[in-house]
């Protein structure tokens, strides 16, 4: 990098140690401390890897990536940095990375993430030219590894990814660093100002950060934030999500017509509820089927074994079973197929919000024609859930009760669950502008990259 933008990095890395006086001190410190102690308990990480390593969480054929090393060459020229969680977080930075592509050719493009499941992901959907790496654990070895190696002008990192080490690593090695769709569930908010010089000594390593809602932005500023902006959910910029056509055939001829509804990322507490509320149904809908898709589908065996303890007829996809006409379930137990499900029903339950986990993407279903569900958990998508009920584009029912009457009323009345769903797609389609706003506040810092 020149000098200047050495001289900008360094100044925006005072800035966020100088802020807060006594604070500060105290923050600086304690990573100190934190650097000092995940220096030395460098080999109990390493065995801590292993361990997942045994349980299948590790992908033993790039388990070094995890200690920041590589054996992919980095590309010539600048390069921008994109780090996301996990499988939902990388999803919703596809558009973003398509977009960067067309728009900024002279840039090389490295995405980083910390899952076995959305690594796979990624090697099916990132655009050709993309790098995938697992993300370094947060040693300061690792982080070290990783920086001088992929060298990035620009890092930008989804929603609440604080690793004090890389985020401090980063920004002290010249990257400019960007938060974007930053989001602070309330627990986090009454956590985070418990420490708050801690937070805002991290926050003001970002020179820009851009929160998902209004409130997330106010939260931001509140821990110490600097520039913040609110661009909106990323996730409302995603494409609809797609499905192959030979499965989704075959799956609406082994259908055959039936009346069907899904209940989507549904954790332990959910499946006794949707196995319940499928039994009071089909009292009134006797050729009911019922799709449920786990949030995890590791759990797939003790959530078979729950219904069948009800007396219900399971079909599970991993097994290759196929639909018949005495399935009552059909447990799709399987990743990244959830667009072929969205296509296949029409009415649709979101998981995670019967039980306080907090509930999932809600837009999702919505830009594919389907009427949407959900509980009142909704702490993670709370603005996307208050923006769909106010526009009448959502169903929130407090308990089992209320979805089982939703349910059997949308079943019945197809003129209604039609409207809920052309409402949804409407309400999907106007919050797609995000990423417009998301590339204008990101072109100053992309302007400063030196292509040449």
């Amino acid at each position: 990098m020149p000098p200047e933008a050495e001289r900008s990095d360094q100044g925006k890395a005072d800035r966020g140690r100088d802020a807060g006086g006594l604070g500060s001190t105290v923050a600086r410190t304690v990573f100190a401390g934190y650097r000092l102690l995940t220096g030395i308990g460098a080999p109990l990480v390493r065995t801590y890897l292993r361990r997942r390593l045994t349980r299948g969480r590790e992908d033993p054929f790039r388990i070094e990536e995890r200690l920041g090393r590589t054996k992919l060459a980095r590309p010539e020229g600048p390069l921008v940095w994109l780090h996301a969680a996990s499988v939902g977080e990388t999803v919703s930075l596809l558009p973003l990375i398509e977009r960067l592509q067309r728009e900024q050719p002279a840039l090389s493009l490295l995405m980083t993430s910390g899952t076995v499941t959305s690594a796979k992901l990624m090697a099916e959907r990132l655009p050709a030219g993309v790098i995938h790496q697992y993300v370094p654990v947060d040693l300061p070895g690792a982080v070290a590894g990783f920086l001088d190696h992929w060298r990035p002008a620009l890092g930008i990192m989804v929603e609440s990814e604080f690793w004090p080490n890389l985020i401090r690593s980063a920004s002290q090695a010249g990257t400019e660093l960007v938060l974007l769709n930053g989001r602070v569930s309330p627990a986090s908010y009454r956590s985070w100002r418990r420490v708050r010089p801690l937070i805002a000594e991290l926050l003001g390593h970002f020179s820009l950060v851009m929160a998902r809602s209004p409130q997330d932005q106010a939260h931001l500023r509140d821990l110490g934030a600097g520039d913040t902006l609110c661009a909106g959910d990323l996730k409302a910029a995603a494409p609809p999500l797609s499905a192959d056509p030979a499965a989704l055939e075959r799956l609406r001829a082994e259908i055959a017509g039936r009346p069907l509804w899904l209940a989507a990322s549904t954790h332990s507490g959910e499946d006794e509820i949707v196995a319940q509320v499928h039994r009071m149904l089909t009292a009134l809908h006797p050729s009911l089927l019922t799709l449920i898709v786990p949030r995890h589908p590791n759990r797939a065996e003790a959530i078979r074994e729950i219904l069948e303890a009800k007396q219900l007829t399971v079909a599970q996809r991993s097994r290759g079973e196929a639909i018949t006409g005495d399935t009552d379930i059909y447990l799709a137990d399987t990743m990244g197929e959830m667009g072929l499900w969205y296509h296949l029903a029409n009415i649709v339950f979101v998981g995670g919000s019967l039980v306080p986990t907090g509930g999932h993407n809600l837009l999702e279903p919505a830009k594919l024609d389907c009427a949407v569900l959900t509980g009142p958990h909704t702490t993670n998508f709370s603005q996307m859930a208050e923006g769909m009920q106010a526009a009448g584009a959502l169903c929130q029912v407090a308990d089992e009760g209320e979805l089982q009457k939703t349910l059997a009323t949308l079943l019945a009345d197809t003129g209604r669950r039609d409207a809920l769903a052309a409402t949804a797609a409407g309400y999907a389609d106007r919050q797609a502008d995000v990423l417009g706003r998301v590339m204008k506040a990101l072109d100053p810092l992309l302007q400063k990259i030196p292509t040449a």
